[in-house]
């Protein structure tokens, strides 16, 4: 399998148990604890082995469907662990450094809505961020505050969603405009890249968000039933529709060229 590239190595953030000295799956932390001895779980960077079975995507998702006996919430954290999204990869640089914060999106055409960039806790760069910050210690209170919360309610997306400002700003690529950098609860480090670009206009859970901490929502997409100015919009507006403005044609264009 090594030799085929179906097994790698590489550093990713896992759940361990200081008291039993091992890595736990999701399923095995409950309520933010062990399973067996019951000690608060705590997350670290390991070096690992991995399968590549991003290469089998299809036919494990779809064999999922035949596991009757397994339980409901089993299944969709295996189903989103096994993660199969088609999209594109993009890069928002770092405003003031000579690095990127890379994100996934099943979602393009709403480029032009990105309105900020998301971190998991555990991602690379926020040890960086909380380094270089005025407060270190504050910043890495709030990191670990996140990072211990229950896995099991950050996958199935059952917490409070909730988030700081981390100082920093990101170059949207195809505005120009910086956009400020979060860090959210919500999102794991083991899910796409770690990081989210985030279109409150056109995704509910990135609208409750920036509902919350008054960030700026930008209609880009447009169906009938969309408002006709973001302050009038009770919820995101998901459906696909018109597009408003000859930016985001740009961004289609730009896409499939």
């Amino acid at each position: 399998m090594f030799e085929r590239g179906l097994a790698y190595r590489k550093r990713s953030t896992v759940n361990w148990c200081p008291v039993d000295n091992t890595v736990l799956a999701n399923e095995q932390v409950v309520d933010g604890a062990c399973w067996r001895c019951g000690t608060i779980v705590v997350a670290r960077d390991l070096e690992q082995w991995f399968f590549k079975i991003t290469e089998y995507a299809d036919e494990l998702l779809t064999d999922l469907d035949t596991l009757t006996d397994w339980p409901e919430k089993v299944v969709v954290m295996q189903r989103n662990w096994i993660g199969r999204s088609e999209g594109a990869r993009l890069k928002f640089p770092i405003a003031g450094a000579s690095a990127d914060i890379e994100v996934f999106t099943t979602r393009i055409d709403t480029i032009y809505g990105a309105t900020f960039v998301l971190l998991a806790p555990e991602h690379a760069l926020v040890d960086r961020f909380a380094s270089e910050s005025p407060d270190p210690k504050a910043f890495r209170a709030k990191v670990a505050k996140f990072r211990a919360l229950d896995r099991e309610s950050r996958v199935m997306g059952t917490i409070e969603k909730e988030g700081f400002d981390t100082g920093r700003k990101a170059t949207n690529p195809f505005t120009g405009k910086e956009v400020p950098i979060w860090v959210a609860n919500f999102v794991l480090a083991e899910y796409g890249t770690g990081a989210i670009m985030a279109v409150p206009a056109h995704d509910q859970r990135d609208f409750e968000f920036a509902r919350k901490y008054n960030l700026p929502v930008r209609i880009v997409v447009r169906s009938e039933k969309t408002p006709a100015t973001a302050e009038a919009m009770e919820e995101a507006a998901v459906a696909y529709g018109r597009l408003v403005d000859r930016a985001t044609t740009r961004a289609r264009k730009r896409r499939t060229s």
